[in-house]
């Protein structure tokens, strides 16, 4: 199969670029390298054993992606392009809809273009909104309380439309939580620009010396030891759902959603005990208040991948952390070196 990953220099895509040549299909990524380095797909060529085709190209540029997809010629998508912090949503929600959604819909004109209509969508658990019962089934009521969720939320619901409306059409939904970890070999992991938003890659920059301590907000939930649980998963496993997925949609038309999670939650104590036991060192952490609109737990039920797709996480918290650490520790400064 000839698949184009939109995203795929970033952390989740790189790892499903190296995932799907592993598996023996063709892969063209597409990556406007706004916030990824053309480092990480060079070194997925080492790893692959053969060079990666690289477009830079947004999706917001009509012409150049219909340009690029129709050229590319794919028999399937994969689409994780697309802004993704929390925070910076809410202080800028018009570029998120217009990079997001608008950027998908030249990504639907494109694909539709090229005679291409299978897409797995890189959605987020954040469409589930305020969770009120865990684990989290697809069937679950949606919702968001950002914008960045209600993108997400939104492009679900185009690829949904364009799927009944066109029988042709074979689209994944695939909502994941967490995704942490790197390769084992250290060579690609995850760079964020800036301060990281999540929980791993900040504990891992702490452990580095890059940051003085983490951070932990709320200590009195309702939970193991008083802090967040939450979902993570390795984005190996990540990226081998998403294979999974597309080798589902090849025989399966119309819109699914399905879970890519792991079933169990992790604390944020328990994720820095295991980060310290993969270091070598205590991360030092101090705990401050909750945050607004933060819940107690949320991680997925992952059932339905694994009777649908035949896919389950098999990566354990201690392995998450060991590959992060080895990962940030033979690459302080991410791609930059």
């Amino acid at each position: 199969m000839r698949v184009l990953v939109t995203g795929g220099a970033g952390y989740i895509g790189s790892h499903t670029v190296l995932t799907l040549l592993e598996a023996g299909h063709d892969v063209v990524a597409l990556d406007s390298l706004a916030n990824a380095s053309p480092e990480s797909l060079r070194r997925v060529g080492d790893l692959a054993g053969r060079e990666v085709d690289l477009r830079v190209v947004d999706l917001l540029d009509e012409q150049g992606l219909t340009d690029a997809v129709v050229d590319a010629r794919p028999d399937a998508v994969v689409h994780f392009a697309g802004l993704k912090a929390v925070g910076e949503s809410v202080a800028e929600p018009e570029r998120y809809y217009r990079t997001n959604v608008g950027g998908t819909l030249n990504l639907v004109r494109a694909m539709d273009a090229a005679g291409c209509r299978t897409m797995a969508f890189s959605s987020s658990a954040t469409v589930y909104g305020r969770v009120t019962q865990v684990p989290i089934r697809e069937d679950a009521p949606l919702g968001a309380t950002n914008p960045y969720g209600w993108s997400k939320f939104m492009v679900e619901q185009v690829l949904r439309d364009v799927a009944a409306a066109d029988e042709r059409w074979a689209v994944g939904l695939l909502r994941y939580f967490n995704p942490v970890g790197a390769h084992p070999s250290g060579r690609i992991g995850e760079d964020p620009t800036g301060t990281p938003n999540n929980l791993v890659p900040f504990i891992a920059q702490v452990a580095v010396g890059r940051h003085e301590r983490l951070v932990v907000h709320g200590g009195d939930y309702d939970t193991v030891d008083g802090t967040g649980v939450r979902d993570y998963i390795h984005v190996v496993d990540l990226a081998e759902g998403h294979l999974a997925a597309l080798e589902r949609l090849t025989t399966t038309a119309g819109a699914h959603a399905w879970n890519l999670g792991t079933g169990r939650g992790s604390s944020v104590l328990e994720v820095v005990a295991a980060f310290s036991a993969a270091c070598g060192h205590e991360v030092p952490y101090e705990v401050r208040d909750r945050r607004p609109g933060d819940v107690a737990a949320s991680y997925a039920d992952p059932a339905l991948a694994a009777s649908e797709l035949g896919w389950t996480a098999e990566r354990t918290l201690a392995q998450m952390c060991e590959d992060a650490w080895r990962w940030q520790s033979a690459n302080p400064n991410g791609y930059a070196e």
